[in-house]
C-alpha cells in the first residue's frame, strides 16, 4: 500500500492509501504511530501544486 493523501472528513483525518498490485484506493483514520512527517508533506502537496495556477488570482 502507498501513501497517496490525507482526506478531512468532518473532524476525523483520514490517510488514503493505493494498492500497488491493484490500484484500488482504501481510506484509514490516521493513527497515533503513523510517520508525522509523511503526513505533514502529504497534507501540503496540494499547495505545493495548485490545480489552478494561482497568477490568474493576481489583481491587474
Amino acid at each position: 500500500m502507498e501513501a497517496i493523501a490525507i482526506w478531512v472528513r468532518g473532524e476525523e483525518w483520514v490517510l488514503l492509501h493505493r494498492c500497488m498490485g491493484c490500484g484500488v484506493i482504501h481510506a484509514n483514520r490516521i493513527a497515533p504511530d503513523d510517520n508525522e512527517v509523511l503526513l505533514l508533506s502529504l497534507a501540503a502537496r496540494p499547495l505545493g501544486r495548485p490545480a489552478v495556477p494561482l497568477f490568474q488570482f493576481s489583481e491587474p
